[in-house]
């Protein structure tokens, strides 16, 4: 029981990427039984669709999409403010991480950070590098089961396939990105604006609710 309370936040998460993705899965593969039977062609197996191009792209195009707005926020709002916002920091408090030197010896600080000035700068921009590291690989993998799909889909129409390196530039890929790009931004822009005026209770990423709407930060 404890660790279910100590690590309710992520069980949820996980349990509701476990459904949904499940679902995408089983629908995805529906989706390409009909098509096949459109074309008159022997549609894949259940295990034989999870390992498609045309299963994994969709994936991947999703992942990258939520990893890029994680970047992206992770660091725009060490750097931007929107006042008055529960997402932002406060313009007006000192800064939190000055004088890292002195804070690595206190106790409980990361061990890290006393191996020296550059493991420090690395840690200190740790989340942001990690999250952009996995929208790269996730726009990769995105990318490549792209161009294996639409090179099936080219072969099925006695069309010469583009290599993958060619797909980068080929429009479809980034219709598929941008079109989960800017819906990404545009929630997160959403947030923090309505982060000033609405409130969820006992929500880390709302403000308290007798709080004022000119409070800036949590």
């Amino acid at each position: 029981m404890r660790l279910l309370k100590d690590n309710g936040l992520t069980i949820a998460l996980l349990a509701l990427f476990a459904v949904c993705i499940a679902g995408q899965y089983i629908a995805g593969w529906y989706v390409e039984l009909e098509d096949a039977r459109r074309h008159a062609q022997p549609g894949l197996t259940l295990f034989a669709y999870a390992a498609s191009p045309q299963f994994l792209s969709s994936v991947f195009e999703n992942w990258e999409s939520e990893f890029l707005q994680m970047a992206a926020y992770v660091v725009l709002t060490a750097f931007l403010i929107q006042r008055r916002s529960a997402e932002s920091k406060d313009p007006d408090a000192p800064p939190r991480d000055n004088d890292l030197d002195r804070k690595a010896q206190e106790h409980g600080a990361p061990s890290i950070l006393r191996k020296g000035p550059l493991w420090r700068a690395i840690y200190a921009r740790s989340l942001g590098l990690a999250l952009i590291l996995l929208f790269v690989a996730s726009f990769t993998l995105h990318w490549i089961n792209s161009a294996h799909a639409s090179a099936q889909e080219a072969l099925e129409h006695g069309e010469t396939p583009k290599t993958v390196l060619a797909y980068l530039g080929d429009a479809q890929l980034w219709f598929e990105s941008f079109q989960n790009w800017q819906s990404e931004f545009l929630s997160t822009a959403v947030l923090v604006v309505l982060s000033i005026f609405l409130r969820q209770r006992e929500s880390p990423e709302s403000k308290p609710v007798a709080a004022p709407n000119a409070q800036t930060g949590e």
